[in-house]
């Protein structure tokens, strides 16, 4: 039973929680957009009321101009969009593919496949990223000198790096294949009386009936991955130009020499617009993709 199908009277009962919970989580965000406009004399004297929480006192916009002296912020913003946009747009398709395959075509081995997939999950990234640093830093890639295309070892400082090794998913393929699995088999096999192949069925059938899916990996891709817009520790071992990081390692820059908080937080509060940006953008398809996941053919 659900709160929606709750009597009036009881469905208050049901929001109030909710809504004080939600109110809770907001708190850390609350106190980061007004500490944004405050100096650090003001954060501090602030801290033990509920004035932490309200732009008051000494405030004005010079957190967010010292931004701009202290970090290339317009640069590592075009990089880690440039950088999330890349990862989420060949994520999708190749994931959903790999979630096609393992979903609504039959070959053999296809369980050993899904299986070992899955198995992948339980590996942190942290236990991964030395060995991937290893091997990136030896993997062959063409560059070029001019017109004239010549063989390079190792990825560090590219842009590839921080791209390629994230485009596969195994949590993206899961949530596809599962997905997949809940459509109408009868899909196909129209389709196929209507001389259409897989890639055909694919494109012009499950893809136009899956955007809850498709939104709901868009947003777990943007958010989750340690390539994309929180990306901090694989861009800090593998890129060291600074016109080619990304903005979550513009943080450090903070902390180098004197530490303001409130540039902090104004620094913060600004790579933090666009992801509730995103989310706000794709949630209705987001919700009803969870909704979904639960139900039954």
């Amino acid at each position: 039973m659900t709160a929606m199908t709750l009597r009036p009277h009881r469905r208050r009962w049901v929001y109030l929680p909710m809504t004080l919970l939600a109110v809770f989580f907001l708190f850390p965000i609350v106190f980061m957009l007004a500490a944004s406009f405050k100096g650090d004399h003001q954060i501090f004297a602030d801290m033990d009321s509920f004035r932490a929480f309200l732009p008051v006192g000494d405030v004005s916009f010079a957190n967010y101009a010292a931004v701009f002296d202290r970090v290339p912020f317009w640069r590592f913003l075009g990089n880690t969009i440039f950088v999330t946009f890349m990862v989420t747009a060949l994520g999708l398709i190749v994931n959903s593919l790999c979630g096609y395959a393992l979903a609504r075509m039959r070959w053999k081995g296809r369980g050993l496949v899904f299986g070992f997939i899955i198995a992948t999950l339980i590996l942190p990234f942290d236990t991964t990223i030395v060995p991937m640093v290893y091997l990136v830093a030896n993997l062959p890639w063409i560059g070029f000198e001019g017109i004239r295309p010549v063989l390079e070892i190792g990825w560090l400082n590219t842009y590839h790096v921080q791209i390629i090794p994230f485009v596969v998913n195994a949590f993206s393929i899961f949530l596809f294949a599962q997905y997949f699995k809940s459509l109408p088999k009868g899909l196909e096999e129209a389709a196929a009386m209507d001389g259409a192949g897989w890639l055909r069925t694919y494109w012009r059938i499950i893809v136009p009936l899956s955007k809850p899916v498709f939104a709901t990996v868009t947003i777990l891709t943007v958010v989750t991955s340690p390539a994309t817009w929180n990306a901090y520790l694989w861009p800090l071992m593998t890129v060291q130009s600074e016109e080619l990081r990304p903005v979550m390692v513009g943080v450090q820059y903070f902390f180098q020499l004197d530490t303001s908080w409130g540039e902090v937080m104004a620094y913060i509060s600004m790579i933090t617009i666009p992801m509730v940006a995103v989310f706000i953008a794709f949630q209705r398809a987001f919700i009803q993709s969870i909704a979904s996941a639960g139900m039954k053919d």
